[in-house]
């Protein structure tokens, strides 16, 4: 039974770093062993929800400028699923949610620079779908509930984002993670551990440095869609928490 995780992509270095986090994502992936894996990716938006359809492989797209020549070398030749596309685009439209099909999109680094470090192999289809971060907190997790049971088929569900996402608030001197994240990913924690959805949905309102930590929502609101994914117990809990640049957080979640 495969869960639904929230993984934090944070920076695109972590395809080519060794950190305590991408020893994380390694043994992850040996742990978790899916037949096909559906990734939400904060770096691709959409105002009507989007599912890539392709049995090719996908070209690695390098959204991404000023890193190192090493990175842009990374390829991550997995193939899609045309089958798994039309699966998941039914269960949106049994649910009431617009979808439509993409033929040519490749994966984002949302997308490729975690499964590079869970997959390696690239050997297990991938189907990515896109993200509207206008969308109320409520539609988001509506939106994986879509997908609730997905685990049964032995398909990884993966939001692919960031609780604290504030590159300007970056320092990259930081000896230690700055107190307001760890706030605001305190105040989650202790919401999901009390299954208090009704508090998670007003966390702009309610959340501690909430505007500082979420500027703008297409980082966060793969979290709700994980969370949806998991169950309607909301039965969740932190599986890594690691910060880098004080502030950019490595916060990753479990929802089974």
């Amino acid at each position: 039974m495969m869960p639904a995780l929230f993984l934090a992509h944070g920076s695109p270095m972590l395809a080519i770093e060794d950190t305590e986090y991408t020893a994380f994502l390694a043994q992850l992936g040996t742990s978790l062993k899916p037949d096909a894996i559906v990734v939400f990716t904060a770096h691709w938006e959409s105002e009507t929800l989007t599912i890539s359809s392709t049995d090719k492989i996908y070209e690695t797209i390098y959204d991404f400028g000023g890193f190192p020549d090493e990175l842009y070398a990374v390829q991550y030749p997995a193939t899609g699923s045309t089958r798994i596309a039309a699966f998941l685009k039914s269960r949106f439209e049994q649910h009431g949610i617009p979808v439509r099909l993409d033929h040519t999109r490749g994966l984002d680094h949302g997308s490729w620079t975690l499964l590079h470090r869970l997959y390696p192999a690239a050997d297990i289809p991938v189907v990515q779908i896109s993200v509207n971060p206008f969308l109320p907190p409520q539609d988001q997790y509506r939106i994986g509930a879509a997908l609730r049971g997905l685990g049964a088929n032995n398909i990884l569900v993966i939001g692919s984002g960031v609780t604290v996402h504030n590159l300007r608030m970056l320092n990259g001197g930081a000896a230690a993670p700055e107190r307001w994240a760890v706030e605001f990913d305190d105040w989650l924690l202790d919401r999901i551990k009390e299954r208090d959805l009704k508090s998670l949905f007003a966390y702009e309102r309610l959340a501690p440095h909430a505007r500082q930590a979420v500027p703008r929502a297409e980082h966060f609101v793969p979290m709700f869609i994980a969370m949806g994914a998991g169950g309607d117990e909301l039965n969740g809990r932190a599986i890594h928490r690691s910060y880098q640049y004080g502030s950019l957080s490595y916060l990753c979640l479990q929802f089974d």
